[in-house]
């Protein structure tokens, strides 16, 4: 761990051309999510939470590696890559961070900082805050004012769970449109295989392959003890992480109820 987290610098917001596949419409843990498909203010306020060790050197959304003392964060709906400026609004503590991955996708949370931005905002110890999040045009990092009329992004409580794992939770979804995304141009490059048939339990789907891999890499840590495969179905443009086969729907049924008791969300059966 470095000696001074404190010192490390901001994110240094600069033009970057939008991530081709990471900001499509996509689906986890039964919600729906529509990312901006451009720059554009935001402001919102929520609960800001941190992901570090578990999450270190795996890939991010758009493919990077993710570095813990680096100052990133993951949203549901940001453009990736983009900036953002958090403040801690118990102690006014501010940072700029480089907005690279999804999630949080449970408990309500609005964002996930990285290991030392959560630090230099003062929450390590307690894990999560109420903060602020204002997204930051490049050259504009300096300005506090900039968005001080932005819409506040919208969320959907009803859809809200209590998650027992940070730094998964769900976050505010901006709600343009859920129409599901065309075929990604990777998806001809999927090699012809003979797809497994029974029953499976289904746990997210996405436009983009890269964040259907990234998104299965979390769950195999979160969920090591199934059994089972966890597979990556193309189809119809939308690529959907399904785990099994089953012998039946009550063994399916039973996977499903002890994937909600550790990630606080229940997979649905599907039959092929």
């Amino acid at each position: 761990m470095p000696d001074n987290l404190d010192v490390i610098p901001d994110a240094q917001p600069r033009a970057e051309p939008l991530h081709r596949f990471a900001n499509r419409p996509y689906s986890v843990l039964g919600q729906d999510f529509v990312p901006y498909q451009e720059l554009k203010p935001y402001k919102a306020r929520g609960v800001g939470s941190w992901y570090g060790r578990k999450f270190h050197g795996q890939k991010t959304s758009i493919g990077e590696t993710y570095d813990m003392f680096a100052m990133t964060a993951a949203h549901p709906t940001l453009p990736l890559p983009s900036y953002a400026r958090v403040t801690n609004l118990a102690n006014g503590r501010t940072v700029v961070v480089r907005v690279n991955d999804r999630g949080p996708f449970l408990g309500g949370r609005l964002i996930d900082l990285s290991y030392a931005a959560a630090w230099k905002l003062g929450y390590i110890g307690a894990g999560s805050a109420q903060v602020e999040v204002e997204s930051v045009m490049p050259g504009d990092a300096s300005s506090n004012t900039q968005f001080a009329s932005a819409p506040v992004a919208t969320t959907i409580p009803e859809k809200a769970v209590t998650g027992a794992i940070a730094p998964d939770p769900i976050a505010a979804l901006a709600t343009t449109s859920t129409t599901p995304p065309s075929a990604p141009a990777e998806a001809a490059a999927l090699p012809e295989v003979q797809e497994p048939r029974g029953i499976f339990l289904q746990l997210g789907a996405f436009g983009s392959l890269e964040n259907a891999e990234s998104f299965r890499a979390r769950l195999l840590r979160q969920i090591d003890w199934v059994r089972e495969t966890i597979t990556i179905r193309a189809r119809d443009g939308m690529y959907r992480l399904h785990l099994g086969p089953y012998a039946d729907a009550q063994e399916a049924g039973r996977v499903a109820e002890r994937i909600r008791e550790t990630l606080a969300f229940k997979p649905f059966v599907v039959q092929h």
